[in-house]
């Protein structure tokens, strides 16, 4: 047995973490016990803080290439309590089934990885190194998490050479999908400044909700693009539409809205930007009033191309649960959209049927079948890899 190495119990690994309550950005001691499991396995652990957020970056080994796992230990609010048939916190597995939050996303693929790398540590077949990148910022607004780690690891020139993200992938069966790219997704606020006046003395005064709704009917009626290979067609939505005015007799002075761009290829989160602060300046021509655009580009849509890694991960997936996955781009957003400025990167979970909802839950079966994928997958790595 390698220097360092232990037997990971995942399911005891995954109970533990649930028991933290970890709701953005709280930590609750989860990353604590993240770092003590690795440092067990004979990983040297880095806490890197940003803001309030605890992350982690630990690696085994010095050498390459790096195989790296990511995850996030940080979870939604649970909603009402009194809604979870067990508390969303206590962890308790009911016929066979994991109930808590997190047991989905992501606590499960975090234990999974551990007790598979500490497999594969055991097994001499860590022929490079491992490495964990975890967050506690993936389910808020992302500033302090992986975004901060990878800028800092990309200063320190630290290579990691593949990535694989522990996001509930798979569709309706474990294995059934692997991620390989994501569509950008772009959040505007735009807000139409008028003159307040009476509504019988309209000549008086400037009235900004209909110059905000021809100018979110504009924007709706462009198609955007009819798909990118490998990607569904982009989509705007509109998000909401406000007018602060409590009075029936008043034409209100400001009225605003939200809207949401997810994007493929075809288009970059500044060019979508530039393109709706345009349409704000057309619809603002012959208003006296103004019109103001708040556009953040929360990530760009990427592609991580079918090749060597996918192939690797794609045949772990088949020896353990005997089916191809789908190499698919669909669904919101990650963390992977900031780790693709490093390496290749993938996703591969559990089913993700039950995540966010009251009583979050994963069969043990299917988080012990996670691990054997993982197990598989290091296997496969470093043998198609090999060490520098």
């Amino acid at each position: 047995m390698a220097v360092g190495a232990s037997v990971i119990d995942a399911i005891n690994l995954t109970k533990e973490l649930i028991r933290r309550p970890s709701v953005t950005p709280v930590d609750a001691g989860a990353m604590n016990l993240v770092e003590e499991t690795l440092k067990g396995l004979g990983f040297a652990c880095r806490r890197m803080k940003f803001g309030e957020i605890e992350n982690l970056y630990a690696r085994f080994g010095t050498t390459y290439p790096n195989l790296c796992f990511a995850g996030h230990t940080d979870v939604v609010p649970v909603g009402d309590p009194a809604a979870w048939t067990q508390g969303a916190f206590e962890a308790e597995v009911v016929n066979g089934t994991l109930i808590g939050r997190g047991a989905v996303d992501m606590k499960s693929a975090i234990a999974a990885f551990a007790a598979a790398s500490a497999k594969a540590i055991a097994a001499g077949q860590v022929k490079g190194s491992l490495s964990f990148l975890i967050t506690g910022d993936e389910e808020g607004i992302a500033t302090h998490g992986t975004r901060r780690v990878v800028e800092a690891l990309e200063i320190e020139e630290e290579t990691i050479s593949h990535c694989v993200v522990g996001e509930p992938s798979s569709s309706e069966i474990l294995g059934d999908m692997i991620k390989v790219g994501r569509r950008g997704s772009i959040n505007a606020e735009i807000t139409v400044h008028g003159i307040q006046g009476h509504v019988a003395y309209p000549h008086r005064a400037a009235n900004p909700v209909p110059v905000l709704l021809r100018f979110l009917l504009r924007l709706q009626e462009r198609v955007l693009d009819h798909g990118f290979a490998e990607f569904q067609p982009s989509n705007l939505e509109i998000t909401q539409i406000e007018v602060p005015n409590t009075a029936t007799n008043v034409i209100p002075a400001l009225a605003r809205a939200r809207l949401n761009i997810r994007f493929n290829p075809s288009h970059t989160g500044s060019d979508l930007a530039r393109w709706i602060e345009a349409e704000a300046e057309r619809a603002s021509e012959n208003f006296i009033g103004s019109i103001s655009v708040d556009a953040q580009i929360s990530g760009e849509a990427f592609l991580t191309a079918p090749g060597p890694f996918t192939d690797v991960v794609a045949a772990a997936v088949r020896d353990v649960v005997g089916r191809d996955p789908e190499l698919s781009t669909s669904g919101g957003t990650s963390d992977a959209r900031f780790i693709r400025t490093l390496c290749p990167v993938i996703e591969l979970g559990l089913v993700g049927t039950t995540m966010h909802q009251v009583d979050e839950r994963a069969p043990v079966s299917e988080i012990m079948q996670l691990q054997a994928v993982y197990e598989r997958l290091i296997e496969r790595y470093f043998e198609a890899f090999p060490a520098d």
